[in-house]
């Protein structure tokens, strides 16, 4: 059983011993551990010795009770207070009840009421105890289970079976950031076609694999890595910067286990509710596309990792990977259905769009970072394949509205 701590404050010495006296302390699980005879005595002894319960007189010398009250209040919240007074007066009382003290009880005070009250006490203390273990053993259990519960939120999340407030909720209760990510990946791997005689017990270490080296790559980002109902890898990524990092998965798989897997990369636009329509699309697009090629596998990941330099070309990509400019250019389009031009351009914008939503950079530092060589030449890019300005873009106007807003904009 166990053993609560008391106080006893009073400037009356044969108060004090007739209280102590006149309890069964040990009966009722409670030990005397302290006695003050004025309020700044009794604060000090209180939080020197973490009491439970505080006998509080209100008529003390130095520091008066009421306001020994609001001290322990602050420095001992938890401590239940107990009046023993002989002011009869309704203002302390009122200010006893504001300070949430468990009882108020008259001079001379009566043992058999004296030992109700502390016997109730004791009784809200053992409770509250039993509370707070419960409490801190659910909190203990649901933090050892957050990875579980964070797959399980995004997979609802995924399939569109949540409101923005739910989403807003559980992203708060699960330490995510408050909103959309701003990537969706699927790794898919057609491991039926690749290793038919595949055991299931091997096929779920390769995919626990495969998890573990993406969970490596991004390390430094934040992300939840998870598979959907159809056993596909799911990567949500919170920072855009990590996408480049997506593009080499191919690459290291294969280089470590020996195995081809298919990356599916997809921007999440719009509010939280975005994520459902971008995991769709990507999903969409990944099935119908062929496995890339090792070399526009490899292009593709040189110039999502170098896109924001000017000199980027075809003819320098090929060079540095050791291709014909020509074969590279027909097996670019071939197999992403856009030529080398088109697709880096689409790079740089969706990296400008991202930069002008998520910070205060000035258009030009924008143009910049994104691999544009001057202002002019990004902003007439950027109209083009968005149909509304750099600064129209970051004030929120719809494509629709681009031409109306622009009559009262300075040019970017």
């Amino acid at each position: 059983m166990d053993t609560w701590k008391v106080m006893i404050a009073d400037d009356e010495a044969i108060i004090r011993d007739g209280i102590r006296q006149c309890v069964d302390w040990e009966g009722l699980g409670l030990q005397v551990v302290a006695e003050a005879e004025d309020g700044e005595e009794a604060l000090d002894l209180a939080v020197q010795h973490g009491v439970h319960i505080a006998l509080v007189d209100l008529n003390m010398p130095i520091m008066h009770g009421i306001e020994l009250m609001k001290q322990l209040r602050e420095q001992r919240p938890e401590c239940k207070i107990i009046v023993i007074t002989g002011h009869d007066e309704f203002s302390y009382a009122q200010e006893s009840i504001r300070l949430q003290v468990h009882d108020y009880i008259l001079k001379p005070a009566e043992p058999k009421q004296l030992m109700q009250v502390l016997r109730g006490v004791r009784d809200q203390l053992v409770s509250e105890k039993q509370k707070n273990q419960h409490l801190q053993q659910a909190s203990r259990q649901i933090i050892k289970n957050f990875p579980l519960l964070r797959e399980r939120f995004c997979q609802e999340w995924l399939e569109g079976n949540l409101s923005q407030g739910e989403i807003r909720e559980q992203l708060h209760f699960l330490q995510l950031p408050q909103e959309r990510p701003e990537v969706v990946a699927i790794i898919r791997w057609r491991w039926e076609a690749q290793n038919s005689g595949l055991q299931e017990k091997e096929r779920q270490l390769f995919l626990f694999a495969i998890e573990n080296i993406v969970s490596e790559l991004l390390q430094n980002f934040i992300k939840v890595i998870f598979r959907d109902t159809a056993g596909q890898i799911i990567i949500l990524l919170w920072d855009a910067a990590g996408e480049p990092v997506l593009a080499g998965v191919e690459a290291v798989v294969r280089s470590h286990l020996k195995i081809a897997v298919e990356v599916g990369i997809e921007p999440v636009e719009g509010d939280t509710t975005g994520l459902t329509a971008a995991y769709r699309k990507c999903r969409v697009n990944l099935s119908k596309e062929q496995p890339l090629s090792p070399l526009v596998r490899r292009a593709r990941q040189y110039m999502l990792e170098h896109f924001s330099e000017y000199g980027l070309t075809l003819e320098f990509i090929a060079g540095s990977l050791q291709a014909s400019p020509v074969y590279l250019s027909r097996l670019f389009k071939q197999e992403l259905g856009e030529s080398f031009g088109t697709y880096l351009t689409q790079i740089r914008i969706r990296k400008a769009a991202q930069l002008l939503h998520s910070t205060e950079l000035s258009v030009g530092e924008v143009a910049e970072r994104s691999g544009y060589e001057t202002q002019h030449y990004f902003s007439t890019a950027f109209k083009k394949h968005t149909g509304v300005s750099p600064l129209q873009f970051r004030k929120g106007v719809l494509p629709g509205d681009g031409e109306r807003a622009s009559r009262g904009e300075e040019q970017d």
